[in-house]
């Protein structure tokens, strides 16, 4: 990113700090539009002070009232309708990051187990082979015939679950 461009970037953000910065004041320092009717509390003056004359008590009229509470009730929605649209944003953030996420996380788990399996299938195949040029010298050697079985089984087995390991991380791959 070129100079002029990135302290167009900066510019356009340091505005736009500085604009929420000061609705936050103006919003801070504005009078609380729910106490109805509500006069503020006046402190009494220190007793070496001049009486500064009448104080005066202010009735707001039905206008103003009306309008107070009009402008607080639509504040009330406007929060609501940011908080919702805060949820709603929130839940496609996280719709929009974690699910590739997962997704991936899912397939690499998959991939991982069918690599695990592959191991074992190939051992037990090498091991089958093995036992299978000793099978032929002894015909009546029952322990070389059970061993070669069960390698021949556990190849045949995890050769299984690396297929089908490799196809399921396929299938969630491309989102079926």
């Amino acid at each position: 990113m070129d100079s002029v461009r990135f302290g167009r970037a900066l510019g356009v953000g340091a505005r736009a700090a500085a604009k929420t910065l000061v609705t936050a004041v103006d919003a801070a320092t504005a009078p609380n539009p729910s106490a109805k009717g509500t006069r503020p509390v006046q402190k009494s003056a220190p007793a070496t002070a001049q009486p500064q004359g009448p104080a005066r008590v202010e009735q707001p009229p039905q206008a103003t009232s009306t309008r107070v509470v009009e402008q607080a009730a639509k504040s009330a929605t406007q929060a609501r309708q940011t908080g919702q649209g805060l949820v709603r944003g929130s839940k496609r953030f996280g719709e929009a990051v974690w699910a590739p996420f997962v997704k991936l996380s899912g397939v690499l788990g998959l991939e991982l187990a069918g690599v695990f399996f592959g191991l074992f299938a190939f051992f037990g195949a090498g091991w089958a082979w093995k036992l299978h040029g000793n099978l032929h010298e002894t015909a009546t050697n029952h322990d070389a015939h059970a061993r070669f079985l069960v390698c021949l089984v556990m190849a045949v087995v995890f050769g299984y679950f690396l297929v089908s390991s490799f196809v399921r991380a396929n299938r969630r791959g491309r989102g079926r």
